[in-house]
């Protein structure tokens, strides 16, 4: 079990259940992280999420979501995400070589809104591992993750992730492409994602920010 709490991350993971979670990810190219975000934390992220504001954003060419503005939920994210027992771990996990930072946002995808998501690699930035931490209140309809080859259309997986709390990593790569299918219902999806990054380093990308 790997899990994020209010100071650190705790990994409580055998020598052999790290290795069967490598070797699945080596296999799949991605890794479902069940509980993720301790219970207290998740409770008090989802309490700022009703408070945060939320605006139309476009990605050129890729889709349309909202985007939550910049606030308690992003911050404390991007920490925890950040702590080196945690980078370590996925890491090991996926290895994809040494970390220096990630970097993720806050954003939902609203059915029956124009809102959506069309196959992309994410590749650029020094981009390694992605991930997507669900933050939704309520389990949503549709809105799964498909993960498939760049030069053919075979489908290499399809992840639901709608237990609020759990996360899904997976690798970017040239040769992948991925992205989340249309939502539906009335649920919206809500999620933290972002990047594991190789460079640069969290203290580095902190001074570009406050220089900037």
């Amino acid at each position: 079990m790997i899990r994020i709490t209010h100071g650190r991350t705790v990994v409580q993971a055998t020598p052999g259940e790290i290795e069967s979670a490598r070797e699945w990810f080596r296999a799949h190219g991605y890794l479902k992280l069940r509980g993720l975000v301790e219970p207290r934390l998740l409770a008090s992220l989802l309490n700022a999420i009703d408070r945060t504001e939320f605006r139309n954003r476009v990605h050129e060419g890729i889709g349309i979501e909202l985007s939550a503005e910049e606030g308690p939920v992003s911050t404390t994210l991007e920490f925890l995400m950040n702590d080196p027992t945690l980078a370590a771990t996925i890491s090991n996990i996926t290895e994809c070589g040494a970390i220096g930072c990630f970097e993720g946002r806050v954003y939902r995808l609203v059915p029956q809104s124009g809102h959506y998501d069309s196959w992309h690699s994410d590749v650029g930035q020094d981009r390694l591992i992605a991930v997507s931490i669900n933050l939704g209140r309520a389990p949503y309809e549709g809105g799964v993750l498909q993960i498939r080859r760049a030069h053919d259309a075979v489908m290499l997986g399809e992840v639901e992730n709608r237990t609020t709390g759990d996360a899904v990593i997976f690798k970017v790569h040239p040769s992948l492409r991925h992205r989340v299918g249309a939502v539906e219902g009335t649920e919206p999806r809500t999620a933290y994602a972002g990047w594991y990054r190789a460079a640069p380093d969290f203290r580095a990308l902190l001074r570009t920010r406050i220089r900037g």
